[in-house]
């Protein structure tokens, strides 16, 4: 297995556990904050969405455009096509660029001197999902009690 395809494997059991974990919540159970951040469900994963378009659309492509994080409110269901699209464009934009490949954007501040190619992007997406497939576990646990969700 090549370097490039474990990278995303990993990056896509990452994303596959976030949508376990949310798997089967209704909509209020979706819509409602249970962390002391604010942060609901539903509002993570649209979150982790607009980090797929920001790290691969807009620091690995260069590309321009409206900024996800302004967009009006979503349904979940809408929520979790968001999620899915991104993915989607995001494992395009990965298969067509080599892992040395130095980002056309820059991200902001020291992480943006710290990523210094499309390995490092991903990388840090998969740090990212990881990071908040954890929030979304405990806050499912705190919905329902359910542990333990997610392919791995």
């Amino acid at each position: 297995m090549s370097e490039k395809t474990t990278l995303l494997a990993f990056l896509r059991a990452q994303r596959a556990s976030v949508l376990a974990i949310v798997d089967g919540l209704g909509e209020e159970a979706l819509t409602t904050a249970v962390l002391p951040s604010g942060w609901t469900p539903s509002g993570m994963v649209e979150h982790l969405g607009d980090a797929e378009w920001h790290w691969f659309r807009e620091i690995v492509t260069g590309a321009a455009g409206p900024d996800p994080g302004e967009h009006a409110p979503r349904t979940p269901a809408e929520v979790f096509a968001y999620y899915r699209e991104q993915c989607r464009r995001s494992d395009e934009i990965f298969a067509a660029t080599p892992l040395s490949a130095t980002p056309k954007g820059r991200h902001p501040g020291p992480l943006g001197d710290e990523i210094t190619d499309l390995r490092g992007v991903v990388l840090h997406l998969i740090e990212e999902t990881a990071r908040h497939a954890g929030h979304l576990d405990v806050a499912r646990e705190l919905l329902d009690g359910r542990t333990g969700l997610g392919p791995r």
